[in-house]
């Protein structure tokens, strides 16, 4: 009987995580492509609440494009009491409108090696956060470039 306590105590402890897991709800996505130094990561919740948040799975793949253009990596991952853990892998197609499916990532789906039509919704954030971790990487050249034009003259003025 204690042990049938514990079993039940058990699976009610992991529902949540379980739950979240079926529902999408990821803690983050991290992104590399082009234009993406090293790997950006985002967590706005419009990219990470739903599973079907880049492409409804669930519809017909769609033939594979002739050329789909700039592809980003796209990694989604949930944070389980401290520990990261990714949980499936896409290349998101921002600017022609598709993505292609690699997979889960300790598991098989019935989506995996397909190509989907995006979800248009999720264009509009995935290039804000482009946008975002390009203003940021240009900032420090930018200081740099002040901060050397400020040294030239006050060399210039010393001299």
């Amino acid at each position: 009987m204690k042990k049938l306590i514990w079993i039940i105590a058990a699976l009610l402890l992991t529902l949540p995580s379980l739950a979240a897991r079926a529902n999408g709800e990821f803690t983050y996505v991290t992104v590399r492509g082009p234009g993406v130094v090293g790997e950006l990561t985002v967590s706005n919740p419009i990219l990470t609440q739903e599973f079907f948040a880049f492409a409804d799975f669930s519809q017909e793949s769609v033939t594979a494009p002739a050329d789909a253009g700039d592809g980003f990596i796209v990694t989604r991952t949930y944070v389980i009491e401290g520990k990261e853990q990714p949980f499936d892998q896409l290349q998101y197609y921002p600017y022609t409108g598709f993505v292609y499916y690699i997979g889960v990532a300790d598991g098989t789906s019935e989506y995996a090696g397909k190509w989907y039509a995006a979800n248009p919704s999720a264009k509009e954030p995935f290039l804000h956060a482009l946008r975002e971790q390009a203003k940021l990487t240009w900032y420090p050249a930018i200081i740099m470039i002040i901060l050397l034009v400020i040294f030239f003259f006050a060399y210039r003025k010393k001299a």
